[in-house]
């Protein structure tokens, strides 16, 4: 049977993810590392409204997280956010999206990796030199895992998930005996721009919704598994976010974020001695469990822009659902490690890196947006969804300023090698 999906794309759907495989795809896409830092940023910018924070965020993802599953139900295929927008706005606007998430949000990879291998080392107080190892040895891992196709990552992902999940859990229940009511008050302690504040910093942990389009081809019954796996990872985010916010307020009150390794300060005031060798635990699950999602799904867009002609045509191979797209894989390796020779050599200074990678996210949200207005049935629910993320994918543009320059040399980038192939053909 022809679904709507080969129709629209041309490529024949038979995926092999299912539900629970889906929902740990997700959950690792968008809890992401934040859980490493988040919790005591926003409490000591916020105090105990952080709490406001995280709901407020949760909220406003929704919209786009429903957006995101309502594409990539209908039209799932390993170009994602491009192929929808190619569907809706054309080759040029599609090649744009395509290198936005590329060559740009692929700088956030060995950001993800020095997260991780930094708190390890500065758990255990190792020498500066020994993060760069760490990331190196973070970033190996899922490059393997993902070279033997999603059947494997997949299962991969799936362990290194409830690992994640097992890990929030210990660490709120291994905590909340340390709770205090009085580190509640006051509430405002900063006033309402510190609540704004601290919603900035976890738009960055409720990102990623993105990223698990690019392999939306892999999924059994993408129109019923996606949006289910989806809510489901909505639920657990909020859940995880909300609960270590609140354990965070009330078991380190004034005093969070404090300390170079903030979630070993909330777990050392209930578990001294198992604390660091923990959290190091969590830093290198949550770093594997990221970077096996996004680096899967940058392999398959790059297969997806070489048969499309916006990359060299031999990185097309694996392509296919349930195909292994291990050529366009080894190019997002070497991207990788040279973004993270270019951190090395900034000393790692991770704050340039982050803004390109969130730069280049809000511009693929932007046209994702856009492409969504005019894919989804208007009036249908997912349109509505749709027009709403607009909104404040607008706010988010505006928030990038300057920022945007790299998805603007990106984007003329697309452009030139549009005219390029034209004068080709």
């Amino acid at each position: 049977m022809t679904t709507e999906a080969t129709k629209r794309t041309g490529v024949p759907h038979a995926g092999t993810v299912g539900l629970l495989q889906g929902s740990a795809l997700y959950i690792a896409a968008v809890l992401g590392t934040g859980i490493l830092v988040l919790p005591s940023l926003a409490a000591s910018t916020a105090g105990p409204a952080s709490i406001v924070a995280v709901l407020a965020v949760l909220l406003l993802s929704i919209p786009l997280a429903g957006t995101f599953a309502a594409l990539a139900a209908r039209y799932p295929d390993a170009g994602g956010v491009a192929t929808f927008v190619r569907l809706a706005l054309g080759r040029t606007p599609a090649r744009m999206a395509g290198y936005f998430f590329f060559f740009g949000v692929c700088v956030g990879s060995p950001v993800v990796a020095v997260l991780g291998a930094s708190y390890v080392v500065a758990i255990f107080g190792g020498p500066r030199w020994a993060v760069i190892v760490g990331a190196v040895l973070i970033l190996i891992p899922p490059l393997v895992s993902n070279a033997y196709g999603l059947r494997v990552s997949g299962a991969v992902q799936l362990v290194l998930t409830g690992a994640l999940v097992a890990i929030v859990i210990g660490v709120v229940a291994v905590s909340a005996p340390a709770s205090r009511a009085q580190n509640f008050t006051p509430f405002l302690p900063h006033g309402w721009p510190g609540v704004g504040a601290a919603i900035s910093l976890f738009v960055w942990a409720f990102a990623g919704w993105e990223a698990v389009t690019h392999i939306a081809g892999e999924f059994r019954n993408p129109r019923r598994t996606i949006p289910l796996a989806t809510a489901i990872a909505i639920a657990a985010v909020g859940a995880a976010y909300l609960s270590l916010q609140a354990v965070t307020v009330s078991v380190l009150g004034s005093e969070a974020g404090a300390g170079p390794v903030p979630l070993l300060d909330l777990v050392a005031r209930t578990a001294p001695g198992v604390g660091p060798a923990f959290v190091a635990v969590v830093a290198a699950v949550v770093s594997l469990g990221v970077l096996n999602t996004y680096l899967g799904a940058f392999a398959k867009l790059g297969a997806s822009l070489g048969r499309d002609g916006d990359l060299p045509g031999w990185l097309a191979r694996g392509v296919e659902s349930g195909g292994i797209p291990r050529r366009s894989l080894a190019v997002v390796g070497a991207l990788a490690f040279v973004y993270l020779a270019a951190l090395v050599a900034s000393g790692l200074s991770l704050q340039p890196f982050i803004l390109i990678h969130t730069s280049c996210m809000v511009a693929v949200y932007a046209l994702g947006m856009a492409a969504a207005v005019r894919l989804l049935e208007r009036w249908s629910a997912g349109w509505w969804l749709a027009v709403v993320s607009c909104v404040l994918v607008l706010g988010l543009l505006v928030l990038a300023g300057s920022h945007l320059l790299i998805p603007g040399i990106l984007a003329v980038a697309a452009i030139v090698v549009g005219l390029a192939t034209r004068r080709r053909s």
